[in-house]
């Protein structure tokens, strides 16, 4: 893979995953089991703050593998996600949160430097369909994303003065 294509991808990719940190950052202990919207699921804590940031955080864990067989996520986190309508024992802590993020983009930073035009090419597929390696690069970027401003706009209607988008990853190195 072309090495400036590596370094804009990481750029914007890391500028997500920023957002999402700055988004915990800035949650007050009293909003962390906020719930975003009123929801019809039969479990209301998949709408919960904390729940939003584990799933966006366990997705894009799993979408850097690019296949959920053989996935399997750091402790203390479990499968959950991959179960219907299941959760985990607790809720987790902005501090364990906070360190899957850090696994996550060190891990989503390894893999971008690591690309080849092979790898790029892989085929992952998903219930949700069949797409290359890069394109599920470029999904998980907008999934992270949309979560973090989810989050954005969940804090600021609750009159929390939330940090702009960050425009590029803070450590622009890839």
């Amino acid at each position: 893979m072309n090495v400036p294509w590596k370094s804009i991808v990481w750029s914007q990719f890391g500028a997500a995953i920023d957002t999402l940190e700055d988004m915990i950052r800035t949650c007050p202990d009293e909003l962390w089991r906020g719930r975003l919207w009123e929801t019809s699921l039969t479990r209301p804590e998949y709408a919960e703050l904390w729940y939003r940031v584990y799933h966006a955080l366990f997705w894009l864990d799993l979408y850097l593998t690019g296949a959920e067989e053989g996935f399997a996520p750091p402790a203390p986190f479990k499968l959950i996600e991959m179960e219907d309508d299941d959760l985990p024992e607790r809720v987790y802590t902005k501090d364990e949160l906070q360190a899957y993020l850090e696994y996550g983009r060190k891990r989503c930073q390894t893999t971008i430097e690591a690309l080849t035009d092979e790898t790029a090419q892989r085929r992952c597929r998903f219930a949700w369909g069949d797409v290359s390696f890069a394109e599920l690069l470029l999904y998980n970027m907008r999934h992270v994303q949309e979560i973090a401003a989810q989050l954005s706009l969940f804090l600021g209607q609750k009159g929390v003065s939330v940090p702009d988008s960050v425009p590029t990853a803070r450590n622009n190195a890839a």
